[in-house]
């Protein structure tokens, strides 16, 4: 039997842009997407702290070392440019497996940057 399971999360990031007629997804600096061992085009979850809002979509890669955290398309209208959110990116294991398995979990500075 396979269970989902927390696999990645990027824990309190601030929302640097909002580009509503955009396709769609979340753009995540690439240097955050590697400490967390996320992939581009991952289904992730989005938790906004400020209002509650919790919605899918897909991570693509933004420029490494910028910060950037852009919630595109539809999404763009679920947050406002200083919002704090959380990314979380789920996995299916077997369950024998998840006794043992270790999220990665990243506390990225305020300025959306790898300390």
């Amino acid at each position: 039997m396979h269970i989902e399971v927390l696999k990645s999360k990027i824990h309190r990031v601030k929302v640097t842009q909002a580009e509503l007629h955009y396709v769609g997804s979340i753009t995540i600096d690439e240097d955050l997407l590697d400490a967390a061992n996320m992939v581009e085009n991952e289904k992730v979850t989005i938790v906004n702290i400020n209002n509650g809002e919790r919605f899918e979509t897909y991570t693509i890669k933004g420029e490494r070392g910028s910060g950037m955290i852009c919630l595109n398309g539809p999404a763009a209208r679920r947050v406002a440019v200083g919002d704090i959110v959380i990314i979380i990116s789920y996995g299916l294991i077997d369950f024998a497996e998840a006794k043992a398995h270790q999220p990665t979990v990243i506390f990225p500075d305020q300025h959306n940057r790898l300390t």
